[in-house]
């Protein structure tokens, strides 16, 4: 196994066990991968234009039903930017949904899908760098992205992070 590949392993575990060990997930091992979490407002919608199609619902307990995360309309094939800075810690399928993980420091990571990687686990991503592009297949209709939102293992509105979208604005007339 590479070194990389290592690195990857290691760091992909610490963000998928951390939480259920109730810790938060470890560094990476390189001081200049190490981003620090973004501010609130500060992130930036993945798709453009944003359209909030389903909000976050949250579960009344770890294991009940819910909606955690928000669903954003968009058209298969649309490209998806990284919301906000980070490392990758995971890109590939989970069961039978491509799914994009982004580590962004102190325990904030973001998880998108359906969409297409164009990065891979172990990749730096910057707030608006280029991640993928919706795919079709997903947990709801065709076009539609999921974004979910975990701190220290607790999933949050991503409304809370992300910054307003633009809206429309009537002026007066006559």
């Amino acid at each position: 196994m590479t070194a990389h590949a290592l690195r990857t392993v290691l760091v992909t575990a610490s963000v998928l066990l951390a939480p259920m060990q109730g810790m938060s997930p470890a560094d990476p091992p390189d001081a200049d991968t190490a981003v620090p979490a973004p501010a609130a407002g500060s992130w930036t919608w993945p798709v453009s234009p944003a359209a909030l199609v389903r909000p976050f619902e949250p579960p009344a307990h770890a294991y009940a039903p819910g909606h955690r995360g928000i669903d954003i309309g968009s058209t298969p094939g649309a490209p998806v930017h990284a919301p906000a800075a980070g490392m990758v810690v995971f890109a590939g399928h989970v069961v039978d949904r491509p799914v994009i993980s982004i580590d962004h420091g102190d325990g904030v990571v973001s998880s998108m899908e359906p969409i297409d990687p164009t990065v891979e686990a172990g990749d730096v991503v910057d707030a608006g760098s280029r991640i993928g592009s919706v795919t079709p297949e997903g947990h709801g209709a065709p076009g539609r992205l999921h974004l979910g939102i975990r701190v220290q293992g607790a999933y949050v509105d991503p409304l809370s992070l992300l910054s307003s979208p633009a809206r429309a604005v009537l002026l007066p007339c006559c």
